[in-house]
């Protein structure tokens, strides 16, 4: 029977949505002072934020909508990220081929502007305009860090060795890769660590404002309810974001988000080094191919219209054929629905702005403040995970004026757990952490750092063989692993642990997945269930 409990001292802020907003907000906002609540009624990073492309890149394709201002912030805090989270996020090269005759049914404010002055240019991307773009993603935002842009002679570069005969030349860039919903975790964890109190698994089933207060009612996984109060209201509900104002808050309201599905396969490793791509479509649109988990490549993303529920997302059949036949102009090789060994899709949650396809839709976020009937609320539309941060920032400075007690901004290059080492370091840390513990293979330790970097010690504690870890469920993941993300990392099953908080899944069979599932229920205390893998 549901159990009901109210909580009478007032929180500064609560927060609706586990996703990295709601996150980055938490965290910013507690590491500030401030009193924080956040409650996500699935996992952490359960939908948009572990679904994403995994790039801290400044959108090198936005530039054509003239969205100068938000490459920009994007390209600054690629670095500011960098140095922050050095082993969840590392530089990599883009590869984007180039031939002449190349032509894309374009319809961004660049491309019209080209038609219109030199018409023999329709459907095209020039070499030098490719260029003048990297020339100014370059220099926009103030890299320091990063190796700037170069030409390849794919004819003799490795880089060229998977692709086409008919591509020739390419521009090689600077972008980065970050593991988004360790990303997500990670930030849930400082922000407890500077007291903040983080929910997963309850939903908020109303809220109200309660005089100069909000009331926010939320109801956990064994179905007790709890009543908080909170001085100002945060709804970073992501594909939901629009829902909790019209019927949780009960709030009419004349804005609202474009939801868009992108979806990405997962194949066999296509190529053996360690660079991405950047291809253009005839279509206008651009995919990536990346390097990923060490042994496989990843292709994505779609951009489609998505109706239904966010949770409902999946890459269609139709999906897989387009990011297939899209790589297959590349690649010598044809890519093919065979090869394909996982995919995922996510709802980006995109402001409406009005724009005619979900290609042209802003991907910058709006901060709206309703403070016309008492307490505050703040409600999210939109954003990149790039900018999570700046985000964040945004969105206290929205709030100051009715919580002045907070303190200063602070997140900028400061590490997340497991990050405080420097930017070049990682190699060093798996080479001492191997050392250390001598049981480790190099792989094996190159995933905890990746993972959780200095915070691999602690899983690992005073373990002198293997057999110390408890049982070995396969891929290297073992009970104390295990024991670590429920005990630090909010896991509660198997999918938490096997697609959010690692990839895993990919190199466990049926049976080992049931194996984890049953032995994390046991150490919870629940009953038996069978796991189902993502």
């Amino acid at each position: 029977m549901a159990t009901e409990r109210r909580r009478d001292a007032a929180v500064d802020i609560f927060v609706i949505g586990g996703g990295i907003n709601g996150c980055g907000i938490a965290r910013d906002a507690a590491g500030r002072g401030l009193s924080v609540a956040l409650a996500e009624m699935n996992d952490l990073a359960s939908a948009t934020s572990s679904a994403s492309t995994k790039l801290f890149h400044g959108g090198l394709r936005y530039l054509e909508y003239f969205e100068v201002r938000l490459v920009r912030e994007a390209l600054i805090e690629r670095e500011t990220l960098l140095a922050a989270m050095p082993h969840i996020s590392w530089p990599m090269r883009f590869v984007l081929p180039f031939h002449r005759d190349m032509r894309f049914e374009s319809e961004t404010p660049t491309s019209k502007l080209l038609s219109a002055i030199m018409p023999w240019m329709k459907g095209r991307r020039p070499a030098w305009l490719i260029r003048l773009g990297l020339f100014i993603y370059d220099h926009l935002g103030g890299r320091k860090l990063l190796p700037a842009t170069r030409t390849l002679d794919l004819t003799a570069d490795p880089a060229g060795a998977p692709l086409q005969e008919r591509f020739s030349k390419a521009f090689e860039y600077s972008d980065c890769w970050v593991e988004d919903s360790r990303l997500v975790v990670l930030n849930a964890r400082d922000a407890e660590a500077k007291g903040a109190r983080i929910m997963t698994r309850t939903r908020v089933i109303s809220a109200e404002r309660d005089g100069e207060l909000w009331a926010v009612t939320t109801r956990n996984e064994q179905g007790a309810t709890e009543t908080h109060h909170a001085r100002a209201l945060v709804n970073a509900g992501g594909p939901w974001v629009e829902d909790v104002v019209r019927n949780t808050v009960r709030l009419n309201t004349s804005e609202g988000v474009r939801l868009v599905r992108g979806s990405h396969i997962v194949t066999k490793r296509l190529y053996d080094h360690d660079k991405c791509y950047f291809f253009q479509g005839e279509d206008g649109r651009i995919i990536f191919a990346i390097p990923y988990e060490t042994d496989f490549t990843l292709i994505g993303t779609t951009d489609q219209e998505h109706e239904g529920a966010p949770h409902d997302a999946v890459c269609t059949p139709e999906e897989q054929d387009y990011l297939t036949a899209f790589a297959s102009r590349y690649f010598r090789t044809p890519v093919t629905r065979d090869d394909i060994v996982w995919t995922y899709s996510g709802v980006r949650p995109l402001y409406d702005d009005g724009a005619k396809s979900a290609t042209a839709a802003t991907r910058d976020y709006v901060l709206s403040l309703d403070e016309a009937a008492g307490a505050p609320l703040l409600n999210v539309f939109g954003g990149k995970i790039t900018t999570y941060r700046r985000l964040a920032e945004g969105a206290l400075a929205k709030l100051k004026p009715h919580l002045p007690q907070m303190g200063h901004a602070w997140t900028a290059r400061a590490p997340l757990p497991g990050g405080d080492f420097a930017v070049d370091g990682f190699d060093d840390l798996v080479e001492d952490l191997a050392g250390d513990y001598p049981f480790l293979d190099d792989r094996w330790a190159r995933r905890l750092v990746r993972a959780y970097g200095t915070d691999a010690r602690q899983i690992l504690g005073d373990a002198k063989r293997v057999e110390d870890l408890g049982t070995d469920f396969g891929a290297t993941l073992t009970e104390a692993e295990i024991g670590w993300l429920i005990d630090r990392e909010y896991a509660r099953t198997a999918d938490d642990v096997l697609w959010r908080r690692s990839k895993l899944g990919l190199r466990l069979a049926a049976d080992q997945i049931a194996a984890i599932d049953a032995s994390m229920r046991a150490r919870q205390g629940l009953g038996n269930n069978n796991a189902a893998a993502e």
